[in-house]
């Protein structure tokens, strides 16, 4: 059997893993954007609330060493790497590392499930500089295709959904919303790609399989100016708009495949507190990726396995999610 890679690599965001990294890595985050230093320290403050400290980096080691594991288990002989956008291990960094091993083909798998320049084309962006940076040398990097579409996907979500509302009370579970978030992103980067609409497609199966007769969704972590149009409404202008019709929630953040910051931040912390104040039961959905769940990473080896051995690999393609 040909295999097309000789290397798996695992894409993420990042995240700081100390005191001393918080402001280096929003520096990061946020170059060229002209952000203020205030603007960096209020944001700092939701990473010190937890000791400096993102889980998205342990939740990352954690998908590196059981996707190593299933993929050897499978009877591939093919090492697994992970490299961050944003903080360390940087994609520069492990790129260098898998060029000093010999690697010459590379498939990568993102931390981000759906189709937007933010969740796909600028992976694919930091990718191409981390390998221009390196020079002929540098491995030959396909990246899967946003797998939100897979049929497993929905039942995690699904099967997260379920599992949280038995931790209302048994009165409340009957009518309780489900109420889906994902990261809200510019209008003018929305109308470029299909993510409103993959968003709205995922939702509508979970509430289906997971047997929600009622379903919403709603935006959160908004980062731009307020004079720019982003996806509405926030999650808690949300809660605070429809609170009369909201006899229980369930929060599912369907946008995010682990519970990093912004998940732990925005709703455990700012919209479990608005919905308290509103008089809302509510609970929150754990993501599959976050332990990670034994399907979520069925989910990845069967997206990598196809893309291994196929002549007609699902990875994407060059001009795809452009930013408006």
């Amino acid at each position: 059997m040909v295999m097309l890679y000789d290397a798996v690599l695992i894409v993420s965001f990042g995240g700081p893993e100390g005191f001393d990294d918080v402001i280096p890595f929003l520096r990061r985050v946020t170059s060229g954007r002209n952000i203020p230093r205030e603007r960096l320290d209020e944001v700092a403050e939701q990473y010190y609330s937890t000791g400096g400290v993102s889980p998205l980096n342990g939740q990352c080691r954690k998908l590196r060493s059981l996707l190593a594991e299933q993929i050897e288990n499978a009877g591939y002989s093919i090492p697994v790497y992970w490299g961050n956008r944003n903080w360390h291990p940087l994609l520069s960094q492990t790129m260098q590392e898998m060029a000093q091993a010999g690697h010459k083909r590379v498939l990568a798998v993102l931390t981000s499930a759906y189709s937007s320049y933010s969740g796909c084309r600028q992976y694919l962006e930091d990718i191409a500089t981390a390998r221009a940076a390196i020079g002929v040398k540098a491995p030959v990097v396909n990246v899967l295709r946003p797998y939100h579409s897979h049929k497993a996907f929905a039942e995690l979500f699904a099967d997260a959904a379920r599992q949280a509302r038995q931790n209302l009370a048994q009165p409340l579970q009957r009518d309780a919303v489900l109420v889906a978030t994902a990261h809200s992103i510019p209008m003018g980067m929305a109308r470029a790609c299909e993510y409103e609409n993959q968003i709205r497609s995922v939702t509508q199966q979970v509430a289906c399989l997971a047997g929600f007769n009622s379903w919403d969704i709603a935006w959160q972590s908004r980062s731009g100016p307020p004079a720019v149009p982003w996806l509405e409404p926030d999650i808690n202008d949300y809660l605070a708009l429809h609170a009369s019709k909201l006899p229980s929630v369930v929060l599912i953040p369907l946008g995010f495949v682990t519970d990093h910051s912004e998940v732990l931040w925005d709703l455990d912390v700012i919209a479990a507190e608005t919905a308290s104040n509103l008089g809302i039961p509510l609970v929150r959905a754990v993501t599959p990726g976050t332990e990670p769940a034994d399907g979520f990473m069925s989910m990845w080896l069967e997206l990598i396995e196809q893309a291994l051995t196929s002549r007609s690999p699902d990875v994407c393609l060059p001009g795809c999610c452009p930013s408006s």
